[in-house]
């Protein structure tokens, strides 16, 4: 089934912890919301370039977008 990863984006020398403090964040939202089968993670795309992710259905997109503000999205399928 196709998903959609939110992500966000953290650069600069600090980027790794900053981006799994925002994880932390994520993760308590959703146990705060009660939302059921979301992925959070870290991605690392470079020493200098961290991303918070956050994996969600379709139809909760525009919803969570409003509340969370990613810096942008992509489509995501599960293998």
């Amino acid at each position: 089934m196709e998903r959609v990863k939110m992500i966000w984006d953290f650069r600069g020398p600090n980027a790794q912890k900053i981006a799994e403090h925002h994880k932390i964040h994520l993760d308590e939202f959703i146990l705060k919301e009660k939302l059921k089968d979301i992925i959070t993670g870290i991605e690392i795309l470079s020493e200098m370039h961290h991303t918070a992710i956050m994996i969600v259905y379709p139809n909760d997109v525009d919803a969570l977008r409003a509340i969370l503000k990613p810096h942008r999205g992509q489509r995501y399928t599960e293998s």
